[in-house]
């Protein structure tokens, strides 16, 4: 199990856009359909990955609470489907049903949002605020498999509460940990 942390976008930065296939309704999604009034969470996710497996739990608790309030939420996954059979569309749509998401899961085949996010890590978590503007990029909380820590989600949700209240997101944040993103041809 690797351990690869986020390489931490810039705060600042535009959301990129994109347009990909939505493995649950076998639609092509944009982020122009998917931004939330209030905000929007963007995850790179994947189905194996133990890290994404524990944290599965809290990210589903939170895009149920958030959603109510004008924060989507929208899950990516870019790993390499021709290593990482587990990983293709039609098992992302089973593990979507399996876990209850209430998001989109979306299939990055060419592995261009991924690199445009400069997304290292599953899970890799980015909110941006009303406008696309990232306010925040990192962990979901300390939690990780097998740390005995319990998943809370806390700075992930710290971050959508300023931006619901209107406040500054703390700019003290810390990278996410978990299991690189399988890329082509690496």
């Amino acid at each position: 199990m690797a351990r690869t942390p986020s390489n931490m976008l810039p705060l600042g930065t535009k959301a990129p856009d994109f347009e990909l296939l939505d493995t649950v309704s076998d639609k092509i999604l944009s982020l122009e359909n998917l931004k939330g009034k209030k905000g929007t969470v963007i995850m790179f996710i994947c189905n194996h990955c133990p890290f994404v497996i524990h944290v599965n739990p809290q990210i589903v608790k939170l895009a149920k609470e958030y959603q109510e309030k004008g924060i989507s939420f929208v899950a990516i996954s870019s790993n390499d489907v021709k290593n990482y059979p587990q990983d293709a569309p039609h098992l992302m749509k089973q593990k979507a049903i399996e876990e209850d998401y209430t998001f989109p899961y979306l299939y990055d085949e060419t592995q261009k949002v991924a690199k445009a996010y400069d997304a290292a890590c599953t899970p890799d978590f980015y909110l941006f605020d009303a406008d696309l503007t990232l306010v925040y990029r990192g962990q979901l909380d300390d939690s990780r498999p097998g740390n005995g820590i319990p998943l809370t989600g806390r700075d992930l949700k710290n971050a959508m509460d300023a931006v619901l209240n209107g406040e500054k997101v703390d700019p003290d944040q810390k990278p996410s940990l978990g299991c690189n993103i399988k890329w082509i041809n690496s």
